[in-house]
């Protein structure tokens, strides 16, 4: 417990700035609602189960269905689970499951493929977007820079939108990758080569800002959160060269700070550690940045940078501690006081994982396959353990509500259940 303690004031603070989002209309100890949970940063509500160990005896296969390839992370409602797969290289299609029972409710598809450039065509060219569910409507993005508004009782659409034909923009080489984040009746989601803002219930697009940030390859890959900084509420983007803050209310942008990378890989979401923005790019550096306001507008400023470099993995912040799965494929742990490597792992874990926690312990499955329960300690890695729990790969996020975890496996989708 010594670690949670000034991670519970942080988190309470948290959720009640985002307590006006519509995806918390469900419990958020009873749902998964988006990409990285009900606060976006990892965190499972205060109130949420937690599993005492992964073992075959504390966590059992519930059910397990076969589905077809994909990257999105499971979306969950208080009784179903929601997928996303790209069928036979030529529709996309969405799945309802019955969280209870593994049954498929409902699906509902549409044309959309391409092929990503060829230096990343071996990790496959499928859908990338996680959907967010709002309490009534699933909202998924389609690889070609294509929205759709699924009812997500029955799967019959709402709205769709085409950002290509919309701003007359290229479809972006990697698709559309950003998973789309919902707060107070609009959405926003980098499409269209810019940052994009929509109305959820008629699908009228009201801004488009940061235009033409995408660089060689069109939009960007990181997901956008929302916060209130030194009094602003703001929605934090990371484009594929900076980081910037940006009005909801009309997309202006409060302030920015160039983030280097290579070929624009800036992929994670960007992390709040108090006034302060963490970020770790391929090809680049991890860096802090402190926010002020001294009523001339916005300024970033600098305040460390370190030599760790993340990739595609989005870090989990702990108390004044950053850990991250590295481009390197190691795991590390930074004090975000100072930028000072804490510990970093002596193994290699994967290309790729995600990450939960509950403040104490963090749950990470990486693309091979394998969980882990490591302990949330900065004075060095505990791995307290580790279990296959598939045989394909792993690339989409974990999702943990009510005593259930959910794996996406390339080709399946599959419910594990604690005491």
């Amino acid at each position: 417990m010594k670690y949670i303690l000034p991670v519970i004031a942080a988190y309470l603070s948290l959720s009640c700035l985002l307590s006006s989002q519509e995806s918390s209309k469900d419990n958020s100890d009873q749902s998964w609602p988006q990409w990285r949970g009900p606060t976006r940063d990892g965190f499972v509500s205060q109130n949420a189960a937690w599993p005492s160990g992964i073992g075959k005896s504390k966590l059992k296969l519930k059910w397990r269905k076969k589905i077809d390839k994909g990257y999105p992370g499971p979306v969950v409602s208080k009784h179903l689970v929601f997928t996303v797969e790209t069928l036979e290289s030529k529709n996309e299609v969405v799945r309802a499951f019955d969280r209870a029972t593994g049954e498929q409710r409902w699906e509902s598809s549409w044309e959309g493929s391409m092929r990503v450039p060829f230096f990343a065509r071996k990790n496959g060219s499928w859908v990338r977007s996680t959907p967010i569910y709002d309490g009534k409507n699933l909202y998924v993005g389609g690889i070609r820079d294509y929205l759709v508004t699924l009812d997500a009782e029955t799967g019959k659409k709402v709205w769709q939108i085409d950002f290509t034909k919309k701003f007359d923009s290229p479809v972006p080489g990697f698709g559309l990758v950003c998973s789309p984040m919902v707060h107070d009746g609009s959405l926003y989601v980098q499409a269209g080569s810019g940052l994009v803002r929509v109305d959820t219930s008629s699908g009228k697009i009201l801004w488009r800002s940061l235009n033409d940030e995408g660089g060689m390859h069109g939009s960007a890959f990181s997901s956008p959160v929302f916060q209130n900084l030194l009094g602003k509420d703001q929605i934090l983007t990371q484009t594929r060269n900076k980081l910037a803050g940006v009005s909801p209310a009309d997309g202006k942008v409060f302030w920015s700070q160039s983030i280097k990378a290579f070929r624009g890989m800036n992929i994670l979401t960007p992390a709040v550690y108090k006034n302060n923005l963490f970020t770790s790019s391929y090809g680049g550096r991890s860096v802090l940045l402190g926010l002020s306001n001294k009523g001339e507008g916005f300024s970033a400023e600098q305040k460390w940078d370190n030599p760790q470099q993340g990739y595609m993995s989005s870090p989990i912040i702990i108390g004044d501690y950053c850990y991250l799965h590295l481009r390197k494929q190691r795991f590390t742990c930074i004090d975000l006081k100072t930028g000072e490597t804490k510990w970093i792992s002596p193994d290699t874990y994967g290309k790729y994982w995600s990450m939960v926690t509950n403040g104490d312990e963090i749950l990470a499955l990486d693309e091979r396959g394998e969980l882990h329960l490591i302990e949330a300690n900065p004075e060095k890695l505990v791995i307290k353990q580790s279990r296959k729990v598939a045989d394909q790969e792993c690339w989409a996020h974990l999702a943990v509500a009510d005593k259930q975890i959910f794996v996406r496996e390339l080709e399946a989708i599959a419910c594990y259940e604690f005491n």
